[in-house]
């Protein structure tokens, strides 16, 4: 074993904890507990875990493959990135996390993987099947979940990350500031990766292949800059900033929650949708 990866091979029983046995649903949530009303960032990602062409890429680890904003604007999705082993940034990233860790919208899996072969404590969630099956293969772990859905562990993780533009699910990053709150310890560290621009930018996209049709109806995305979520987390109660840096032409914050928890109240989503109607990316 490497050495670096020796050094980290003692992980604590505490830490394990935080995975647990997983709960009967676990395999297959796409709804709230109870089944009843989820939010409409938890019906953003099942519209997304839905489309074929996402599941079809991650299969088969290329694309290509793109969001289409409804006025034809394309953003590429870096399909073959995602599903290649950890690179170098990629490791500068994971060498910054602490205690167990929490890899939101873990895609195919490689940050999972790497810091599980580091012998770190490790859960990766993911509304797509492809996603989590993907994961698992090749030696993470992962729950196929909404972030909105109830996890192991909440208030619990060292650190959460956001890469490859996920600080967009939902389309609300206010709301999702709150959401990773809640799953992080006091004192916990959120690291997120975020676009190479001063924007804050709202819309609605498809997931749509190389000439073809987009798939599934269209989910709200955000894409955010540095200065805007660094705005946006000064407003928000709970955070205080940690770091911020440029890795080639990939850019992150970090962030870190205060040392008591807070009893604000969640900021106001766009809506409260029923169970019952429908309910990840990255490239700067």
């Amino acid at each position: 074993m490497p050495a670096r990866y020796a050094r980290r091979a003692a992980v604590a029983d505490g830490e394990r904890a935080l995975l647990g046995p997983p709960a009967p649903d676990d395999e297959s949530s796409t709804r709230g507990a109870g089944g009843n009303e989820i939010p409409a960032e938890g019906a953003a990602e099942a519209v997304w875990a839905a489309s074929d062409p996402y599941a079809t890429a991650l299969r088969t680890g290329r694309g290509p493959l793109y969001l289409r904003r409804t006025d034809g604007w394309l953003l590429p999705l870096e399909v073959e990135r995602w599903c290649a082993g950890a690179d170098d940034v990629d490791r500068a990233v994971l060498d910054r996390c602490e205690g167990a860790v929490l890899d939101v919208g873990c895609g195919p899996g490689r940050l999972v993987a790497e810091l599980a072969a580091q012998g770190r404590t490790v859960l990766g969630v993911d509304v797509s099947e492809a996603a989590v099956a993907r994961t698992i293969t090749v030696g993470g772990q992962a729950l196929r979940r909404s972030v909105f859905d109830p996890l192991p562990g909440e208030g619990r993780w060292g650190t959460v990350l956001l890469m490859d533009g996920n600080i967009g699910i939902g389309g609300d990053p206010a709301v999702l500031l709150h959401r990773m709150a809640q799953l992080l310890a006091p004192g916990g560290l959120l690291i997120a990766e975020t676009v190479p621009l001063d924007v804050e930018e709202h819309a609605d996209v498809q997931v749509v292949a190389h000439g073809r049709e987009a798939a599934g109806a269209p989910f709200p995305w955000v894409r955010i800059g540095t200065p805007a979520l660094l705005r946006l987390a000064d407003r928000a109660a709970g955070w205080r900033p940690e770091a911020q840096w440029t890795a080639g032409d990939r850019r992150f914050v970090a962030l870190r929650t205060r040392t008591t928890s807070s009893s604000a109240e969640p900021p106001k989503s766009t809506a409260v949708i029923s169970s019952q109607r429908a309910r990840k990316t990255s490239a700067d």
